[in-house]
């Protein structure tokens, strides 16, 4: 199967709109100016609440994080399901007026005052990339997914921010694939798309836990690291529950070692730079997601009879926290 094959397979739309069970699924895109603290984060999402298939929505996300002048501007929009349309054998979407496809997104939302609006076009020869093994996807558990369609994406075209035109010029990210029956309880999951002066980098992780009944599950920390052309995937579920991942509120620590490969990484972001949201969940309530995509990272990568290798990302990794947690001060704006 071709590259671009397997990213229209893996990118297909996952959802059965004749059952009852619940459902979310979301594509998101997200990029980094190069040298700037600039980012932003655009995200079509289809959500269908249990045992109410007809109550199904398309949602429109927008957040504009502008660590130069202090700023992060979120936004969404929400329209009935019969606007929308999620195609189940290749990445196209429509949401309202929004079009999302595997070379272009263009669209806009507006909530709370503000209004963000894109028009993009994006490009990679990247082959995807999964932070489970692939078996995993066609099975019950874990109970969320989560793939990168095209790691290392090019961005060009504007973005409108309240009005404000920003170009976007060569900006580098990731188009991303997420669905399942229900959000999981807690997590912290992050990504780089290139490591600084490491272009063609990527990595993507995170450290999750689920409640069962009362108690809460060990800890899983999930690794899948591409550089100098290969890829460390540390990422059976045996090897999640031997790795360890501690996160607060805007710090996250993991380490995992497997055979003759350990990888270690801090990852950070100032709380000024985040901001809430409120996701649905399908059995119903909600989460809060405290999402950057301005965090920084450190990440060590030992490897037997091979030379000990540091990676950084400065202001440009992606890092958010799922929690029913509020005492974290962070606004939730959409």
């Amino acid at each position: 199967m071709s590259t671009d094959d397997a990213r229209s397979a893996w990118n297909r739309c996952r959802h059965d709109p004749a059952r009852t069970a619940g459902h979310y699924e979301s594509y998101f895109q997200r990029a980094n100016h190069p040298s700037r603290p600039l980012g932003f984060w655009i995200r079509y999402t289809l959500f269908s609440p249990e045992g109410r298939p007809r109550d199904a929505v398309g949602e429109l996300w927008a957040i504009w994080f502008d660590g130069e002048r202090g700023t992060v501007t979120a936004v969404k929009s929400v329209l009935p399901f019969a606007h929308c349309r999620f195609d189940r054998t290749c990445l196209s979407v429509q949401v309202g007026e929004a079009r999302l496809n595997e070379a272009r997104l263009c669209g806009g939302a507006a909530s709370t005052g503000h209004a963000i609006a894109w028009d993009l076009e994006y490009s990679g020869d990247d082959p995807p990339l999964l932070l489970l093994e692939a078996p995993l996807y066609d099975r019950a558990f874990p109970a969320a997914k989560a793939l990168v369609g095209t790691p290392n994406a090019s961005y060009r075209g504007t973005i409108s921010v309240d009005g404000e035109v920003h170009a976007i010029d060569g900006w580098v990210g990731s188009q991303n694939h997420n669905w399942g029956r229900r959000h999981t309880d807690r997590y912290a999951w992050g990504q780089v798309a290139g490591f600084d002066g490491v272009p063609g980098s990527f990595l993507e992780c995170s450290t999750a836990q689920v409640k069962l009944g009362p108690l809460w599950s060990p800890r899983f920390t999930l690794v899948v690291l591409r550089v100098d052309g290969e890829e460390y995937a540390l990422n059976s579920l045996t090897q999640a529950l031997r790795a360890s991942g501690r996160f607060s509120y805007f710090e996250w620590s993991l380490h995992s070692r497997q055979k003759q490969v350990e990888i270690t990484a801090q990852i950070s972001a100032v709380r000024e730079h985040f901001v809430g949201l409120r996701y649905h969940n399908p059995p119903g309530g909600g989460k809060t997601c405290l999402n950057t995509k301005l965090a920084s990272v450190l990440l060590t990568l030992r490897r037997a009879g091979r030379p000990e290798l540091q990676l950084r990302c400065t202001q440009r990794a992606a890092f958010e926290i799922l929690t029913d947690d509020g005492a974290h001060g962070v606004p939730v704006v959409a």
